[in-house]
């Protein structure tokens, strides 16, 4: 077990999936922008248009500084917060992936340095070496997407992995080919909606009209494909998983964003195909870009739900204690032993002197016990991001005696871990979070009644 890290208010769950839903837009840029690059530039050769080399120049100084500053610095925003926030799953990743993410890095490394070169040689170099770089660049972003997306889909689906503890087993998981596709399609999309931003900021009418058809092109094709491997990915998701997003009224109203936001970006395409230029300003452009980082985040967030109780399905729960048994890898469940010994014994980073329940020390204890089990999705304010208090109470369950019974039949519902603590560390965090909720009894518990179970 690791330190507690809480973010309050909005919670530190909201934090990754703000900065990871950031980090997709430079990212696909990146993977698609340069395939996109690299057919203009045979376009412009062959058609001897330098307006449209004036063009990719800005085009590709703006992947340059966009992909490769902003998404560098949200890849380590990603690395920094999900290692606070959920260390035991970026170690568990780490474990099974580490040569997965070598390999990523070496492309991401080719990538850096081809985007540097083609940048560079502008006219400075023949134009046949010149799209060779180009090409060496996307096919390498492309190859670090296949790399990243294994381990992406294992956090969703491991498929046998759980079983046989196989590398392979979990990267090529049930959802790793159409999610492979997906992420494929969505990044021309995104190439296209970024590549009709920057037209709009060019005062050539020709060539802004070519690069909007081919952005709206692009993008429409990305788009409609995208649709497909979606539909396609969703009907790979185990059946578990299905009926969670079902049940959350919170996972349809974010499908529904995503799926406004995709039909918006569909139509704003057909825009673009049909050459109309005077669509292309800077204020509908980069609102398009905006409406699709919200398609994004919709999306995202129902992958988010999908995945509950788990941070990794079959091996971790999302409160970071280890589910179930992966003998192929020698990890054993932490249920029973917690529920037998307690958490509290085997959590390094608390003082000893909580170690041990008693009658003055119960409510601190329940608080540690309560943020163990419950903050990596809860906060423990009113009024915040999922707040414990407020569901409670929205429950009409606030008493200790309530909590105590609700917190025990925690494993009947399919989005939340179990409990994994002994009885009197359930009722001592049952009293804490009775007195979060406010309840005017919770004062008046006797300490005998946590530490016996008979007062």
């Amino acid at each position: 077990m690791y330190p507690i890290f809480e973010f309050p208010v909005v919670g530190g769950g909201m934090i990754i999936a703000l900065i990871a839903t950031f980090h997709i837009l430079p990212c696909h840029l990146a993977t698609g922008g340069f395939w996109i690059t690299y057919f203009l530039e045979r376009k412009a050769y062959a058609e001897n248009d330098a307006g449209l080399l004036e063009f990719l120049k800005k085009f590709t100084l703006m992947v340059l500084i966009f992909c490769f500053v902003t998404g560098s610095l949200t890849g380590v925003g990603i690395w920094f917060a999900s290692t606070i926030i959920s260390p035991r799953a970026i170690s568990g990743l780490i474990h099974n992936y580490v040569w997965g993410w070598a390999t990523e890095w070496v492309f991401f490394v080719i990538e850096i340095v081809t985007i540097y070169i083609y940048y560079y040689t502008f006219g400075k170099i023949s134009r046949k070496a010149h799209l060779r770089i180009g090409l060496l660049y996307a096919m390498a972003a492309w190859l670090s997407m296949v790399v990243i997306t294994g381990i992406l889909a294992f956090m969703m689906t491991p498929g046998k992995w759980v079983k046989t503890g196989d590398f392979f087993d979990g990267f090529f998981n049930p959802t790793y080919w159409p999610q492979l596709f997906f992420r494929t399609s969505m990044m021309f999309a995104i190439a296209g909606a970024y590549a009709a931003a920057v037209a709009s900021f060019i005062a050539d009418q020709k060539t802004r009209k070519t690069v909007i058809k081919t952005a709206g092109a692009w993008g429409l094709a990305g788009l409609l494909t995208g649709g497909l491997f979606a539909f396609w990915y969703y009907h790979k998701l185990p059946i578990r998983t299905m009926e969670i997003i079902e049940a959350f009224a919170y996972a349809k109203i974010m499908f529904n964003v995503s799926m406004a936001a995709a039909a918006i970006a569909g139509i704003y395409f057909v825009i673009l195909l049909l050459g109309v230029t005077g669509i292309t300003r800077p204020v509908v452009t980069i609102g398009m870009i905006i409406i699709i980082f919200i398609g994004i985040g919709g999306g995202e967030s129902v992958r988010e739900i999908g995945r509950r109780p788990y941070l990794i399905p079959g091996y971790l729960y999302s409160n970071q204690v280890i589910a179930h048994d992966v003998e192929a890898k020698g990890i054993r469940s932490e249920v029973d032993k917690f529920t037998e010994s307690g958490i509290l014994s085997h959590y390094y980073f608390i003082p000893d002197s909580l170690r041990q329940l008693n009658e003055k020390n119960y409510l601190h204890a329940g608080k540690v016990i309560t943020k163990l089990e419950c903050v990596i999705c809860h906060t423990m304010q009113k009024d915040g991001r999922s707040s414990l208090p407020d569901l409670v109470n929205n429950m009409g369950m606030t008493s200790a005696e309530d909590l105590f019974y609700f917190l025990e039949s925690l494993g009947d519902y399919p989005y939340m871990p179990v409990f994994a603590g002994t009885d009197v560390e359930r009722r001592a965090a049952a009293v804490f979070i009775s007195q979060l909720s406010g309840d005017e009894t919770a004062a008046e518990v006797d300490p005998q009644w946590v530490l016996n179970g008979d007062g």
